[in-house]
Parts: C-alpha cells; structure tokens; sequence
C-alpha cells in the first residue's frame, strides 16, 4: 500500500492495527518506512520507537547461498514446516536491483507459492537499490514492525553476493549459508568469511542420485570448520544434509537453530550480541541520515558537486575533497 502523498499518517491507529495483527497496516507500516520522504521519515521514527516494546521476541534467521542453491525454495519449505508446527513467519527478502535505477525483478512471491497463500505467513520483497551488501536500507525496521505484528519467527533472505553476508548477520540471531552438493569444486572456493560468519552449514538437494554426493560434501565441510575458529566459544556450527524439495532434513534444520538459541541464552552471548546489534543498528542510521543531509542540502551539494570535479580531475586528492565535505556538515 503507497502512502498517499497528501496523506498524514496516523502512528497511533497504524500501531494499534498492526499490533492487531492486520496485514494491510503492517503493509503501510514497512511502506512508510521505507519511504524517503522527510515526513514519511520522521512518522517511521515515531512509529518504530512506539512498538519497540512489542518487540525482540520472535526468533530472527538469515539465510544466505549462492544464487542456484534454492534459496527462496528452502524458505517456502522451511516456513510451511514452522507454520504446521503453529508458528506465524515472516520472510524479509531482499532483491537484487540496479543501484542505477533501483529497478528490481522482486520475484519472491512466485517462488514461495505455499507461503504466499497462507494466511500466517507475510513475505515482503524489497529492492536492494544498492545499498551496501545488498541488504535493503529498512530491513531492520521491517523486522521489528513484523515481530509488533505478532510473527515469532522472521526469515531475512539475502542476495548471496558482496557484503551482504555480514550485513544480514548483524542483525539476526543465527546465520545459515546453504550450499550444493559437489564439495570437491566447491570447497575449493569457498569463501572463508562466509564460513566464519555461519552458525550453521546446510547441504540442499540431499536427495535422489544426489543423496550420496551431498554426504560426501557435508564430510568435506566439516573438516574445513575444524581449522577456522567459531564464531562462538559456545556453538561449533555444525554441517546438515536436507531437501527443499521433498522436506527430508527440515526438522533437523529448525532443531538445531532452536539448540543455538538454548546456548546462546545460556552463556549470555544471545543478549549481548543483540546489544551489539542495536549499537551498529543506529551506526548505520547516522551514517544514512549524514548522506541523506548532503543530498538534501542544495548549498552543500552544490560544493560537493564541485569537488567532485575537482577530484576527477586530479586537482586534488579523494583525502582532501573528503575532509572537505566532512567540514562542510560541522
């Protein structure tokens, strides 16, 4: 739903809406947020900052791979497993889009066709526009308007390419990378970071002709993690086989997020990684909120412009130009 550009929105009725659970105000609501109008901008304060206390329960997964791994297929599986176990699922996915013209295929919806349809699960596809990592700008906002909206367990797809790894790992609880069968070539090319940075390594498409392959892939795995140091001194991420296609493995997937969980609150690391996250959350935002002011400000980006010039000129150096502009916004 687009808000409307005459329109004042109404924080206080969209809050009670959305905590209702009403899909239409939880539409609006991550709308708003990821408008960039100034008004649009501050209601979306006012309104996070009011249902901030509804949130932060819901279990939050990111799920990265490489694109071919069937990505989109193991959330549409995995949500519909949550769903007839009584959950409500939130999937947070992010397209990758032109960060020329923002422009963004946002197919999800058609390759989650059970989730789509069901009425305890809410996709929201949203345009990269090229942000950093690939990791839309409101992602964060979108999840804790999701959680208000009563959804305890909020999936975040990322692209699978850049930095978006790190950036989805920074603001949710467990981070799961799935990979294909065929170790051999791959193992060779993995990225070391990613593998770090994962609470848990899954083999899709354990099935059929490629049961035995992935086993052998799940094998190589796990001797690669025995020579990279844990993320955590209280989880070693372990390797699991599944298939999207038929479910095999699924529960073991869900059983052993819900044991990291369990561990994490038990050391305390659960707590302080959110704590982290809060920290670097609102990092992010001042460091969006001063470019959006050298955007917005027609006499500063008008010397931005020129020393831009300068600069590509060779006149002078990026350094300068740089402390420059950072004098500019004192």
């Amino acid at each position: 739903m687009i808000v409307p550009k005459s329109a004042s929105p109404d924080i206080k009725t969209i809050a009670k809406d959305l905590r209702a659970g009403q899909r239409a105000a939880l539409a609006r609501a991550i709308t708003l947020v990821e408008s960039r109008r100034a008004d649009h901008q501050a209601a979306a304060r006012e309104l996070v900052q009011a249902l901030l206390p509804d949130t932060g329960k819901a279990v939050r997964v990111g799920i990265t791979g490489s694109p071919g791994v069937g990505k989109s297929t193991t959330i549409d599986a995995l949500g519909m497993f949550l769903i007839e176990r009584g959950h409500k699922v939130a999937v947070l996915a992010v397209d990758p889009s032109s960060a020329r013209t923002g422009g963004s295929i946002l197919g999800d919806k058609t390759r989650m066709a059970r989730l789509a349809a069901s009425d305890d699960a809410y996709i929201r596809p949203s345009p990269s526009s090229g942000t950093l990592g690939g990791v839309a700008a409101k992602t964060r906002e979108a999840m804790l308007l999701c959680e208000a909206a009563g959804f305890d367990v909020v999936l975040v797809e990322t692209v699978g390419i850049g930095q978006s790894e790190t950036a989805v790992s920074d603001m949710t609880d467990f981070f799961l990378a799935l990979m294909l069968p065929g170790a051999g070539d791959e193992l060779q090319g993995i990225k070391k970071g990613l593998v770090e940075l994962a609470d848990m390594i899954a083999i899709n498409k354990a099935d059929g002709d490629n049961l035995k392959r992935a086993n052998l892939a799940a094998a190589d795995y796990r001797s690669a993690l025995h020579i990279l140091a844990p993320r955590s001194e209280h989880w070693h991420p372990p390797v699991e086989t599944y298939s999207a296609l038929t479910g095999a493995g699924l529960d073991r997937l869900w059983q052993k997020i819900l044991e990291h969980r369990t561990a994490m609150n038990a050391s305390g690391e659960f707590a302080a990684r959110r704590r982290e996250q809060q920290v670097k959350w609102m990092w992010s935002m001042l460091e969006s909120r001063i470019m959006a002011r050298l955007r917005s400000d027609a006499a500063i980006r008008a010397k931005v412009k020129r020393m831009e010039a300068e600069v590509a000129d060779g006149r002078i150096s990026p350094a300068v130009a740089a402390e420059q502009i950072a004098e500019l916004l004192r």
